[in-house]
């Protein structure tokens, strides 16, 4: 077996694992991906996994699925993106269909019902440390552009119930107006 497939085979693998056993979206995915990949592989480092987070989470589709993508482009190019993909797509698609066959049964079992509630609670969990890892790195910079953006984002959305897509596109169009101006002043020096 060549290194390129031997690789490949990991990167599927660590994705399809990942995929297989996180319950409650993308954001559980990108903090288990951020586990696994950043700190126990150190396939990435931790802003490049923060960038990834934003990218997906900005681009149109599933959060997990971006995510995965663009970790698997990082690592391996197109291969990677492809691979990565199958293995985040592979796990859920294989449940739901397995689900499918027996949802009658599923819908009227309490067990079942009381076992997704609980999950509900766990992922609630594992959001918030997301965001508190996410949201502590950006304090830790002591960026004073980046904290203002993330509480007023925050308030936004939490409370002024603005669309999440509109305060994604200013987000995105004040990081690139911060990031031209930095250039800029980088250039000049």
């Amino acid at each position: 077996m060549n290194k390129s497939f031997k690789f490949h085979l990991k990167l599927f693998a660590q994705t399809f694992q990942i995929s297989a056993f996180t319950f409650g979206g993308g954001f559980v995915i990108i903090s288990l991906m951020k586990k696994q990949l950043v700190e126990k592989l150190g396939w990435l480092d931790e802003k490049e996994m923060l960038d990834f987070t934003a990218l997906a989470q900005s681009s149109p589709g599933a959060v997990a699925v971006n995510a995965s993508l663009l970790v698997g482009y990082r690592l391996a190019g197109i291969t990677g993106a492809a691979t990565a993909l199958l293995g985040t797509i592979l796990p859920p698609l294989l449940i739901i269909t397995g689900i499918s066959y027996a949802y009658d049964a599923f819908q009227s079992n309490i067990y079942i019902q009381n076992s997704l509630k609980g999950m509900q609670a766990a992922v609630a969990a594992v959001i918030a440390d997301v965001v508190i890892n996410l949201g502590g790195k950006i304090v830790k910079e002591k960026s004073v552009l980046n904290i203002l953006v993330m509480i007023a984002s925050f308030v936004c959305v939490a409370f002024l119930k603005v669309n999440i897509i509109l305060v994604i596109l200013v987000c995105g169009i004040i990081g690139l107006i911060s990031t031209l101006i930095k250039g800029k002043k980088g250039g000049e020096k």
